[in-house]
């Protein structure tokens, strides 16, 4: 019979353990915060990845795990991580497994890290483990500078349009309009409409400012509740072009993860718990979850995740062919790949397609304020009172 991702009596109650375990021995300081350490994120995303493969490196050629972390002490500059490194090494010293001790900074080792160290460690593959999670970081990485500088053109673009737009109409409009107040006619409808707008935004324009900044910080403080996060999740999904993107860097993080964890022999409930909070998108995140509760009835995963509408239809087919060959890791690690080149061809087609679409954004809105100031002029005849 074909193997498939499913949850067995036995096995069920051991990754239920596993699960209950894994959150019992997050080491806490005392009144239960844990150690946050300064310039964490940067650690995370530009620090990590390269500890990873260095480490990895020096275990594969049988350099001590203790000695390899001096090593990586010695030669890095970053002052909080050359810290944790420290008392990481100091905690191994001390008796505790190389997971219990970066269990102690999860601001810079997540449940992700710390499982696929604790799955290496257990099955002996520890340097194989560290290795993986670089190429899972790097590919992540990769992955996340591709979608932000796409995106940073259009709105870099974006905003100084609106900046401009507001700059003439808070500051030039107002001169043309005091000029044009001395040709006693009516000046035509669009210059009207302008330095009506012009005088709105000086008379009232610090109020709107306030509505809006306290209507965005409402905005975000309910987007922070797990309801608001899950419906402004679930939106994105569902907008034209950007949906499938986002489809799609999902699916991406949801394959690399999961492959990463299985190869690295974390169990499948866990490995699941962990993907659900890695994909980037709650709506994603809540389909893994209901998905776990079905593994945890003993439901092949792929049936799980037939019905749902997050991740693309080509990422269930591929897992239910997975779990028939009994190589999920493979099949995840390939469609990672082939999403990956998706959302870098969206990118790329969709920057060529804003590109010009925003120059044209930005000369209607510049050249209409100007077309605007100068039509009096055009029809000076007529406006003028002779």
């Amino acid at each position: 019979m074909s193997p498939v991702v499913r949850a067995t009596s036995s096995s069920t109650k051991k990754n239920s353990t596993a699960k209950t375990n894994n959150k019992q021995n997050s080491p806490k300081k005392k009144g239960g915060k844990q150690k946050k350490v300064p310039g964490s994120r940067k650690i995370v995303n530009e620090l990590l990845p390269a500890f990873s493969r260095q480490l990895a490196a020096m275990l594969t050629s049988g350099m001590p795990i203790v000695a390899s972390l001096e090593a990586l002490e010695e030669q890095t500059d970053n002052p909080g991580f050359k810290t944790v490194i420290t008392r990481v090494k100091a905690a191994i010293e001390g008796g505790a497994a190389f997971s219990e001790a970066l269990a102690l900074y999860p601001y810079i080792f997540d449940d992700l890290y710390v499982n696929m160290i604790r799955g290496g460690e257990s099955g002996g593959q520890l340097a194989e483990t560290i290795a993986r999670l670089a190429t899972f970081m790097e590919a992540a990485s990769r992955l996340k500078r591709k979608v932000k500088s796409a995106m940073m053109y259009p709105v870099i673009v974006l905003c100084i349009s609106i900046a401009l737009a507001i700059g003439m109409i808070v500051f030039i409009v107002p001169v043309f309009g005091n000029m044009f107040s001395d040709f006693g006619a009516e000046l035509p409808k669009p210059t009207q409409f302008l330095i009506d707008v012009s005088d709105f935004i000086k008379a009232y324009g610090l109020y709107v400012g306030g509505v809006i900044g306290v209507a965005l910080f409402f905005f975000n403080k309910w987007k922070a509740t797990p309801e608001g996060g899950l419906a402004v999740d679930q939106a994105k999904l569902k907008m034209p072009v950007f949906g499938e993107l986002t489809s799609k860097v999902a699916a991406a993080r949801f394959a690399r993860t999961l492959g990463q964890l299985i190869a690295s022999g974390v169990p499948i409930l866990s490995a699941l718990d962990i993907v659900a909070g890695a994909t980037g998108n709650k709506a994603a995140g809540k389909v893994v979850m209901n998905a776990y509760t079905a593994v945890e009835n003993g439901d092949p995963l792929s049936s799980a995740m037939l019905e749902q509408t997050a991740f693309p239809k080509m990422l269930v087919r591929m897992l239910q062919a997975g779990e028939k060959t009994g190589k999920i890791d493979v099949m995840m690690d390939n469609i990672a790949d082939f999403y990956d080149d998706e959302v870098e061809t969206m990118l790329e087609g969709l920057t060529s397609l804003l590109e010009p679409l925003l120059m044209v954004f930005l000369g209607v809105i510049i050249g209409g304020i100007v077309l605007c100031m100068f039509m009096p002029i055009f029809k000076m005849s007529e406006v003028v009172n002779f």
